[in-house]
């Protein structure tokens, strides 16, 4: 039962898929955290799904692009770019680590979040329309499963920087050797998706991932001492749009 509850929670949390709803018992969380890359996997199928449809029915590539860019935000509900923003905002204040603690608690959008989410939007919307291969494609949404298993590891491995706050609640509450091999394990068979669909293109996309997730850990450390619920979102959406723009240069460049 407490496994059962581990994935609602990690679909209530992390999407906007109804899922039923209960009292949450420090029990349920242990697990919860082995289920993230599932809403990976529902983004990366809606995303593929839309693309075959618009094969199908030969939709435009402006609104293939566009409706095929937001569909992690529908699925999400934007929870992940929350994190991005603040992140960014603390990040460009440049100042004292204690400061941008502070600044990441915030809930006020500052001009340096709003500035590079929209740089972000284009660099990502202009890799995605690039991406028309369809084994690419498929490499593209198996990495929306592999960002979470990467996040998900993060949490459970990487220091944090507060003792307070959802990461660490969920850090605190896993059972942590388990929900690390379940996400290594997870993370392995979708690196083996993806290489079956190009073992060229599979590497250079998957050491995207990698090269994203230990930048993450290097920026945080340094910035912040560790990591947070805010900076897990800022890592799903770098190491989506890295894998991403890999995937737009190999389809340039084939």
């Amino acid at each position: 039962m407490h496994i059962l509850k581990s994935f609602i929670i990690a679909f209530s949390i992390y999407s906007k898929i109804p899922v039923p709803q209960f009292e949450w018992k420090e029990e349920d969380m242990k697990y919860m955290l082995c289920f993230f890359p599932w809403i990976g996997a529902v983004i990366g199928g809606g995303v593929y799904l839309w693309s075959c449809l618009c094969g199908i029915f030969d939709v435009g590539e402006i609104c293939h692009t566009l409706i095929g860019a937001a569909v992690p935000l529908v699925i999400t509900g934007g929870f992940h770019v929350d994190g991005f923003m603040d992140t960014m905002d603390a990040f460009h204040s440049y100042r004292p680590r204690e400061k941008k603690l502070e600044i990441l608690k915030d809930s006020h959008i500052g001009a340096f979040a709003v500035i590079i989410l929209a740089v972000y939007g284009i660099i990502y919307i202009g890799a995605f329309s690039e991406v028309a291969d369809p084994k690419l494609l498929k490499i593209v949404c198996g990495g929306f499963f592999l960002a979470r298993c990467l996040s998900g590891i993060s949490v459970v491995t990487f220091p944090s920087a507060k003792k307070d706050g959802m990461l660490y609640l969920f850090a605190s509450s896993s059972q942590k050797v388990i929900v690390k091999w379940s996400l290594y394990l997870q993370g392995v068979a979708c690196i083996c998706f993806m290489l079956c669909q190009s073992l060229y293109a599979g590497i250079l996309v998957a050491a995207a991932a990698f090269l994203a997730f230990v930048y993450y850990y290097h920026r945080t450390k340094k910035e912040l001492g560790g990591i947070t619920g805010d900076t897990a979102g800022y890592f799903v959406l770098i190491c989506e749009a890295s894998m991403m723009i890999v995937a737009a240069g190999i389809n340039v460049l084939m």
